[in-house]
């Protein structure tokens, strides 16, 4: 990822620093970078001011299984699943649906 659009990103949260999209841009290019304080910064913050936003809690979700931190995923997941239910969006509960299963040991292989 290049500086320049990490700069461009944080001047635009300068000019409207409560825009949910440009939170999520930047949670998901710290996480790019694998700055994981910079990514769980951003979207915690996502949560906790626009719990709503869908897209962030597969991220999270899966920031935190690569960070070994399986039961707050889980949770995550569950909260994620309400948020899309709630919202109509079933494309994302599905989504959201396959990695709590996955993170919950729920997957079964057909014989």
């Amino acid at each position: 990822m290049s500086s320049s659009r990490l700069a461009k990103l944080l001047e635009f949260l300068e000019n409207d620093p409560n825009d949910p999209f440009i939170l999520y841009a930047l949670a998901t290019e710290y996480n790019t970078q694998n700055d994981k304080g910079k990514a769980y910064s951003f979207y915690l913050q996502l949560t906790d001011k626009h719990p709503d936003y869908v897209g962030t809690y597969y991220h999270l979700g899966k920031l935190l299984e690569k960070d070994n931190q399986k039961e707050k995923a889980i949770e995550i997941y569950q909260k994620g699943m309400l948020v899309a239910r709630n919202k109509r969006d079933m494309h994302a509960f599905s989504e959201l649906q396959g990695a709590y299963n996955t993170a919950a040991g729920l997957d079964y292989e057909d014989d």
